[in-house]
């Protein structure tokens, strides 16, 4: 870590979002600039933050909306630079032609390129069809060093998967954090989408509890419409949330509402919350190897 910080002031940007690109962008960067006037040291943008949610259908027109990183990373790393802080920001990244990927992006204070995160785990279902336009993630999960630290960056469907958080804290994350999106399906009743929410927050508390470590999840809010008409669209649920490393939420944002808003974290909670409850040491990790295979009972 090149900076002496132990508290951290993260800044969370919950947005809706139009088709207007250009809009999107710009909000985000006021959004940015408007934390970082407030003390945030980090901001942490959701998935896919400079458009619409696409996935929810099929259609080679989307493609249109991938980018070039270099094109991406010049807004970014301006403003980073500009209000030195660091960004985690999202790209639906064009590779080459017919490669794309679900990118994060991490930017130095400085406004320098700390890393980026290939989406590993991507999902296939009504709503979410993601197969269609990105390929899985080929960086691994690795760490990124920046001058507040090392961000164990990985984005949305990543945040079911124990194995992902796993590595990133075995290879010296100092948090977890995850740009989403995510929502309800309109025509489920009630009590599904409550627990739908409910596994959602778990699990991610459960990968701070397992790894001692905080937990960012940014993610999107508001209605968008599936413009096949295939499915009645999805309400993304907001409650973008910051976790200690005991599972405690430190700042919630509301499921319905875009906001912005900024959480303090004390890196030294980690380290003592790891003597306290030291899983690392007792892992039984010779007796672990059945996790290399897909499934143990045929």
């Amino acid at each position: 870590m090149n900076k002496d910080m132990t508290k951290i002031k993260v800044g969370v940007v919950q947005h809706s979002f139009l088709q207007d690109v250009d809009y999107n962008r710009q909000r985000n960067v006021t959004a940015i600039e408007s934390l970082a006037d407030e003390g945030a040291d980090m901001i942490v943008l959701s998935e896919l933050h400079d458009s619409l949610y696409f996935c929810q259908c099929e259609d080679v027109e989307n493609f249109k909306l991938a980018v070039n990183l270099d094109d991406f990373i010049e807004i970014y790393s301006r403003a980073a630079s500009e209000n030195s802080v660091v960004i985690v920001a999202s790209a639906f990244e064009r590779r080459a032609p017919g490669l794309y990927h679900n990118t994060a992006v991490v930017f130095d204070s400085d406004g320098s390129v700390a890393g980026k995160y290939r989406k590993m785990h991507i999902p296939d279902d009504p709503g979410f069809y993601e197969k269609f336009y990105f390929t899985p993630g080929d960086l691994g999960f690795q760490p990124i060093e920046t001058s507040l630290g090392k961000l164990g960056v990985l984005v949305c469907w990543d945040q079911w998967y124990p194995e992902a958080a796993r590595l990133m804290a075995m290879k010296g994350a100092e948090m977890l954090i995850y740009p989403t999106a995510i929502g309800w399906n309109p025509d489920d009743p009630q009590d599904e989408k409550i627990r739908q929410r409910d596994a959602w927050i778990t699990i991610q508390r459960s990968h701070a509890v397992a790894n001692g470590l905080p937990v960012v999840s940014v993610n999107r809010v508001g209605f968008e419409e599936d413009l096949s008409q295939q499915t009645s669209g999805i309400d993304f649920w907001g409650s973008s949330f910051v976790a200690g490393p005991q599972g405690e939420i430190i700042a919630m944002a509301s499921e319905n509402s875009p906001e912005e808003l900024i959480a303090e974290i004390d890196k030294t909670r980690s380290e003592n919350v790891r003597q306290w409850w030291p899983f690392l040491r007792d892992r039984r990790i010779e007796e672990y190897g059945g996790l290399l295979k897909r499934f143990l009972v045929d």
